[in-house]
């Protein structure tokens, strides 16, 4: 497999739209080529047989019935809320327009 380099580092951080210092760049340069050669020696272990899955142990549908329930009357819901304007929460701005 192709050693990672710089440029294929640098292309990466484009693509996710990062800014790296030269440090930064050094670093993932070494962690990417350590990652790739941990894939190389797991793609030489012998599967044969061995069943795909995706998680190592098996899971099981933990969800219950989707069933219509009457809903919290309006003023139990809206007690503990420090301000409720026309029926919904009144929170805080926190994005900028």
């Amino acid at each position: 497999m192709a050693r990672i380099t710089e440029r294929d580092v640098e292309h990466v951080a484009e693509l996710a739209r990062l800014s790296l210092d030269e440090r930064e760049k050094a670093l993932f340069v070494d962690q990417l080529g350590q990652i790739l050669a941990y894939a190389e020696e797991l793609a030489k272990v012998p599967t044969d047989g061995v069943e795909p899955t995706a998680h190592a142990v098996p899971l099981r549908n933990v969800f219950r019935r989707d069933e219509v329930k009457p809903s919290l009357p309006r003023d139990l819901v809206f007690a503990n809320a420090p301000i409720e304007q026309d029926g919904h929460f009144k929170v805080p701005r926190i994005l900028e327009e």
